[in-house]
């Protein structure tokens, strides 16, 4: 008998079987108790970051399987630049595929090289972000531990216009005389954008990047098939109204690929470039010597605005392969008044039979538009065929 508190209580023993019964109870319970500690670990472990010897070596890794889908060497670049410390400074790899015949083949080949790129990420342990594309560019940035490791961008060149609605098709018949106008500085105002589609003529617009509404004049412009092209920004003499990024003389030659990217970015479906101001630039010419590989990487033709007699763009696009034009005929509308319009596209028209083909340039002044409605109507009554840009570079 044992005492507690006056209480009597008898003691007793749980019979063999029970006891066993028990333990064995006790025993899968701290099994079951150590499976949910492992599990609740595992499951709260970070996964383990790579190191940027491994990133640098994926990136490698990814460069020589691009190397089957590329024409050469130079359409591949990279910028090993991931250290494990900062978060946006991920590997780069640029992509240039070849321009292919049709949008069938383009999104054949993209499509085989994102598998292949995308078994390089799976196989080290990668995930892939959704992907983005903008026009010809096509973006895809892998991660490990949630930080993107390797930011490739591809350069996938558009087969051509799609117009099924758009302005007449130019006459290409051999000996015929050809005049392309190019419609610079849009991109702010949508309203000019407009003005221009409302003439059915197969004109060309060029798009100043990272304005308001460039990308989606862009866009607009090669639906209703026009051809679309990058007013690129470069710096000029005395340096008027710049434009917040722009080309210029001793800037890094590596700042270029990228700075022309993102350039690309906002203006879509570009199928060429002129230049923007540039009377400094265009004359310098280790810019346009390191420009124009950019060019050819794009698949893009270059056209120059001329706006120097000291330019070097053009004989650089010439040595270096580019297709490429130059204004060939005086501005259509330095003096913004209809008549002085009107008399610089009689000189165009004259040039155009002169030389059988012409690039004039002009802007989207409601004078310069005035002028193009009253005499675009004629041209072809004027023996002069009007084209697009891409049809006159050589």
């Amino acid at each position: 008998m044992r005492f507690w508190r006056g209480a009597t209580i008898r003691s007793f023993s749980l019979p063999r079987a029970a006891c066993n019964g028990l333990r064995s109870y006790r025993f899968h319970c701290a099994l079951l108790f150590l499976a949910a500690f492992s599990f609740c670990g595992c499951r709260n472990e970070s996964p383990k970051r790579l190191s940027s010897a491994q990133v640098h070596a994926i990136t490698r890794e990814m460069m020589h399987t691009a190397g089957s889908f590329s024409k050469a060497p130079a359409d591949l670049s990279s910028h090993l630049q991931f250290d494990g410390i900062h978060p946006d400074r991920a590997d780069q790899l640029l992509i240039a595929l070849p321009a292919s015949v049709s949008e069938q083949s383009r999104r054949e080949s993209v499509a085989s090289l994102i598998q292949s790129l995308d078994r390089i990420g799976t196989a080290n342990n990668l995930t892939r972000d959704p992907e983005t594309s903008s026009g010809a560019l096509l973006k895809l940035d892998y991660r490990s531990a949630g930080v993107i490791t390797n930011s490739v961008h591809i350069v996938a060149p558009l087969p051509g216009r799609v117009a099924p609605a758009g302005p007449a098709k130019p006459d290409k018949s051999a000996g015929t005389v050809r005049l392309a106008i190019i419609l610079d500085d849009l991109g702010s105002d949508r309203g000019a954008a407009d003005a221009i589609f409302a003439l059915p003529y197969p004109l060309t617009i060029s798009v100043l990047p990272n304005h308001a509404h460039s990308a989606e004049i862009a866009e607009e412009a090669h639906r209703r098939g026009y051809e679309v092209m990058l007013h690129l920004p470069m710096q000029s003499v005395g340096n008027e109204t710049p434009e917040v990024q722009e080309l210029h003389p001793g800037m890094p030659a590596g700042e270029i690929p990228e700075l022309f990217e993102q350039m690309m970015q906002s203006v879509p479906n570009a199928a060429g470039v002129n230049n923007h101001q540039g009377s400094q630039a265009t004359a310098d010419p280790a810019l346009m010597q390191e420009l124009m590989p950019v060019l050819l990487k794009w698949n893009l033709f270059y056209v120059d605005s001329r706006t120097t007699a000291a330019t070097v763009a053009y004989d650089t696009a010439q040595s270096d392969g580019v297709r490429s034009g130059f204004r060939n005929v005086p501005f259509l509308d330095d003096i913004a008044e209809v008549t002085a319009v009107r008399k610089q596209l009689e000189l165009a028209f004259r040039g155009a039979h002169e030389k059988r083909e012409a690039i004039a340039i002009g802007h989207p002044h409601p004078a310069t538009l005035e002028a193009l409605r009253e005499l675009l109507p004629q041209a072809e009554a004027r023996g002069v065929h009007l084209v697009y840009v891409s049809d006159v570079v050589h």
